[in-house]
């Protein structure tokens, strides 16, 4: 997995991806207990529809920016974008209304959807050597647990002496930082610049090229069992981000260094499952990897109204915890094989859209139940657990039934 890092150019970009997660894990912290602030009562229905609107950003944007910036260097589009997201972040510690939230957040979205899919096409045209891009893909499912790890564990010690709204500074730093390092390396063309200097090719039209990612998930039988799991990650992880400050505050009283070390459970499971994979990867289909993962996330959130009734103390919240990791190792498991199976059924000029579609069609489904778990979340926290748990266990069910039978590139 490490032997990725020898290339200078992915090492400086696993880096840059490093310190702006991290940064967006601070961002994750302090908008929950900016919702909290602004509204007690419905902290969970707040911080769900800020959440369901940077789903909605992701959802409608990432392809149109995959197409509308496709001619574009992409070093430009990753610096311009952390630029953006950079000046929204100094900007939310003065909020004092809940719809000011709700418009930055947007904003800062919608530039995180022109930059993600961007920067994952990079990857693949960085590092041509599979066993080196399955190392990368586990690398950058660390990179994502730093933000369920590292920075609430952060946020935690700053918590101790500083107040909540210096967490957005946190997050700004991370933005800095990324564009910082993304300026110090020249990234290879897009391959599909390169057939068309080669071929001399006619440029796909706007509308054509924003459609044509989402539409190869559909025509190609590889790549329909990933429109369902994500769904099945969607509905377990949108209950840990959405109600953990809800159950450590509300229904336990705890403080608030308690919300960011049970989100930082969380990713101990996903980071655990990362350093994992290769290896299992190598014994393992990504079929029996990626269905198992949807079955432990899907038995971890069912499990959660057991737990909340569990007492009083430290034990319902260490219960909760444990459920948090399996969570986080089912999440892991279902979501970083997906690059691998893109790359292979996927030609190298189309990995772009590709990887545009699938972080579009993934965030729709966040869209989805980020505000089911907010917006039930406010009646029942067990009730709404075992709607999630439901819903991922029929996305998983409905993903072995999708998968193709026959060995199709897979």
């Amino acid at each position: 997995m490490l032997r990725a890092l020898s290339h200078r150019t992915y090492r400086h970009l696993f880096l840059a991806q490093v310190v702006a997660l991290a940064g967006t894990g601070l961002l994750t912290v302090a908008l929950g207990l900016l919702a909290y602030d602004l509204d007690p009562r419905n902290a969970g229905g707040v911080l769900g529809t800020a959440l369901a609107i940077k789903m909605i950003a992701y959802v409608v944007f990432a392809p149109l920016a995959a197409a509308a910036l496709a001619r574009l260097p992409r070093r430009a589009v990753l610096v311009g974008s952390d630029a953006v997201r950079f000046a929204v972040a100094l900007s939310l510690p003065f909020v004092g209304e809940v719809w000011q939230v709700f418009a930055l957040v947007f904003v800062l979205q919608v530039a995180s959807a022109a930059f993600l899919p961007t920067f994952h096409s990079v990857i693949p045209d960085v590092l041509q050597d599979e066993d080196d891009y399955t190392g990368a893909l586990s690398l950058s499912r660390l990179a994502n647990d730093l933000e369920a790890v590292l920075s609430p564990l952060l946020a935690a010690a700053a918590l101790l002496v500083l107040p909540s709204s210096s967490l957005f500074l946190g997050t700004a730093a991370g933005f800095a930082g990324s564009a910082l390092l993304v300026l110090s390396v020249a990234l290879p063309r897009r391959a599909r610049d390169a057939a068309t200097a080669d071929d001399d090719a006619p440029e796909m039209p706007f509308d054509r090229r924003a459609r044509h990612g989402v539409l190869l998930f559909f025509r190609t039988p590889a790549l329909r069992p990933l429109l369902v799991l994500n769904l099945a990650v969607a509905a377990a992880g949108a209950f840990v981000l959405v109600q953990t400050v809800t159950i450590v505050r509300g229904t336990f009283g705890a403080g608030e260094g308690a919300v960011a070390l049970l989100l930082a459970a969380n990713g101990v499971g996903s980071m655990a499952g990362a350093v994992l994979l290769p290896a299992v990867l190598r014994r393992f289909p990504e079929k029996q990897v990626m269905l198992g993962g949807g079955v432990v996330l899907t038995v971890a959130t069912a499990l959660v109204p057991l737990a909340l009734a569990d007492g009083d103390g430290a034990g319902p919240l260490v219960a909760i915890g444990t459920l948090w990791v399996l969570v986080g190792l089912g999440w892991a498991a279902a979501e970083t094989p997906v690059g691998r199976i893109l790359r292979r059924n996927v030609a190298p000029e189309d990995l772009p859209d590709a990887f545009a579609a699938d972080f579009s069609l993934s965030h729709a489904c966040w869209l989805i139940t980020y505000p089911l778990a907010g917006w039930l979340g406010a009646t029942s926290l067990g009730g709404t657990a075992l709607v999630l748990a439901g819903t991922a266990g029929a996305a998983t069910l409905a993903a072995v039934a999708l998968w193709p039978r026959a060995r199709v590139r897979s």
